[in-house]
């Protein structure tokens, strides 16, 4: 009897485990991760990206997929995706309305040149910082450690 619960237990510690998935970023469109970002007094993470970018489907693929990544923003940021093309659609920031490339010249100082662009948004004190073009998940992390302790 000692032996069949014990196969039970390991079995079902088996089958449990192989069910887990990796952990992905819990991505919010623009207006809902503002609001949320506000409420929670956190910073925002806004990757800004196009349909046509390249690169910006690359730093999906080799960088925010990755579960210690995904953790990371998870953990730190309320993460944003953000496509300025897109239209029809109206973005509130700082109570104020705009398109999709207003906003994004708004929230960058006008400093946006390329995509893809990730902003990272103090909401408490309007810190932001920009970093341009396509980081692996090394540069990543480093970047984020480095934001972290500029902005907060």
């Amino acid at each position: 009897m000692k032996k069949l619960s014990v196969i039970l237990f390991f079995t079902l510690f088996i089958i449990t485990n192989s069910f887990k998935t990796a952990e992905e970023i819990k991505w919010l469109d623009f207006n809902t991760g503002y609001k949320l970002a506000v409420k929670k007094k956190k910073i925002m993470m806004v990757d800004v990206y196009t349909d046509w970018c390249g690169w910006c489907k690359v730093m999906d693929r080799e960088t925010y997929a990755k579960s210690e990544i995904a953790a990371l923003v998870n953990q730190n940021f309320v993460p944003i995706k953000f496509n300025p093309e897109t239209p029809n659609i109206v973005y509130n920031f700082e109570g104020k309305d705009y398109n999709g490339k207003g906003l994004r010249d708004i929230i960058s100082n006008n400093q946006i040149r390329g995509y893809p662009a990730t902003m990272f948004i103090n909401t408490k004190n309007k810190k932001s910082s920009l970093v341009s073009g396509y980081l692996n998940p090394q540069e990543f992390k480093v970047t984020v450690e480095h934001t972290l302790l500029d902005i907060k």
